[in-house]
């Protein structure tokens, strides 16, 4: 016997999530898979909320920072980043999420859900050609950095505890690694 689950796609979880059925219960989609999201302990809280005021002091009006809300992915996703810096232009927002053409970079912050940003979604924000892709252990207070998405992997990753970074859809941009994980 073959047990196989049900893939989502996105239409059918957008008319789940119009209709309610999630209001409960934190998921994200996928691969098609809902992913049930553990809830966000206080540093993590604090530090991705921090990390949007000072990325938006940063940017200022070139890019709108959404904090944990979803972007719609073709390969069958619908993450919620607990950062997206996206596009400024607020209206195609009003329409849908932002597509992977829409991003200049993704920021998860990770304790709990660290393999799972580390492995599965890097693939998923690579797949799609997400130039840049951010994650924050909570346990290390490293930045760990994705760059150059080729065939759905990267093929850069560095770590950094200390030092600036500089975006690279804004070169001229220096974020403080600090500012961010600690």
């Amino acid at each position: 016997m073959t047990i196989s689950t049900l893939k989502w796609t996105i239409d059918r979880y957008h008319q789940a999530v119009e209709a309610g059925v999630f209001n409960d219960v934190p998921v994200e989609l996928l691969h098609g898979e809902l992913i049930e999201m553990p809830p966000e302990g206080v540093p993590h809280a604090s530090l991705s909320s921090d990390a949007g005021d000072y990325l938006r002091d940063k940017l200022g009006n070139r890019a709108k920072v959404r904090e944990g809300h979803p972007i719609t992915l073709p390969n069958n996703s619908e993450p919620e980043p607990d950062l997206a810096i996206v596009n400024p232009d607020t209206e195609i927002y009003r329409s849908h999420h932002p597509y992977p053409e829409n991003v200049f970079w993704v920021v998860e912050y990770s304790n709990t859900s660290l393999q799972k940003d580390l492995e599965v979604k890097s693939k998923i924000y690579a797949e799609v050609g997400i130039v840049e892709y951010w994650v924050i252990n909570l346990k290390t207070s490293e930045l760990i950095v994705f760059r150059d998405p080729v065939d759905g992997e990267y093929r850069s990753r560095q770590t950094f505890t200390t030092g600036t970074i500089c975006p690279l859809s804004f070169p001229d941009v220096q974020i403080d690694v600090v500012r961010l994980s600690r």
